[in-house]
């Protein structure tokens, strides 16, 4: 029975890391004394160690300790024998490149589906989706392939912004960009804003936070949904 939490980010606008997820949290983990903490997406760059170091200082809040997984001399092992699993965000091309360099992509496939609490924030959030074609990352490294955890039926996009009708910018929108997408790939998109995130219990999956996510399917106009709305029907 998967029990996951597909965050946008970790961090919104005048808020610390996780902080705005903390109730949330409390709730989540209540079954789970130590998180398993996967900081391969290594945001700008820091290292393992700093990345841990902040995840472990935010769950310390909530009375959670937390523990990197190159820490383990065997990382598979680590997955198993979880009581719960953070992936945080960064680069999702990095993160996918160690996940199947250390062969763990199965294991936290079977893991997580098996019932482990799981949470992740933006990179974290991209590899819950079939695929990570629609992260917004640089492919700075190549991993060996863009498929991903598949524990939701259709792809993600964390982060999502809407078009900023005031902006000089003459760039690609996130919505061109996910069209594009579309012209040569079939399977939804799911759009979620800064704050936003999505509740995975067994086989629902649920909207939360305070804003719409939009959403992308293969043929059809873009569309709202609200806060509370089931998206396990999207296929």
């Amino acid at each position: 029975m998967k029990n996951i939490l597909i965050a946008s980010t970790s961090t919104i606008h005048g808020s610390g890391y996780l902080e705005y997820m903390l109730p949330e949290l409390t709730i989540f983990f209540k079954n789970a004394n130590n998180i398993l903490f996967i900081p391969y997406a290594r945001p700008s760059g820091i290292s393992y160690d700093e990345y841990t170091k902040k995840a472990t200082e935010a769950f310390s809040k909530i009375n959670k300790t937390t523990k990197g997984i190159h820490e383990f001399e065997n990382p598979i092992e680590a997955i198993k024998n979880a009581e719960a699993i953070f992936v945080g965000g960064g680069n999702t091309f990095v993160l996918t490149y160690q996940l199947y360099k250390n062969n763990l992509v199965e294991t936290l496939q079977t893991t997580i589906k098996n019932g482990t609490p799981y949470l992740g924030t933006s990179a974290g959030s991209n590899i819950c989706g079939l695929t990570i074609k629609t992260t917004n990352d640089m492919p700075i490294v190549y991993p060996p392939s863009f498929n991903a955890l598949a524990f939701v039926p259709f792809n993600i996009n964390p982060h999502y912004l809407d078009p900023d009708t005031n902006s000089t910018h003459m760039g690609e929108t996130r919505e061109t960009r996910i069209k594009e997408f579309h012209n040569f790939n079939t399977p939804p998109v799911v759009g979620l804003r800064e704050g936003s995130w999505l509740q995975v219990h067994d086989n629902s999956i649920v909207l939360k936070g305070t804003l719409t996510a939009r959403v992308f399917e293969y043929n059809k106009v873009p569309y709202e949904i609200k806060t509370g709305t089931e998206l396990n029907h999207l296929k």
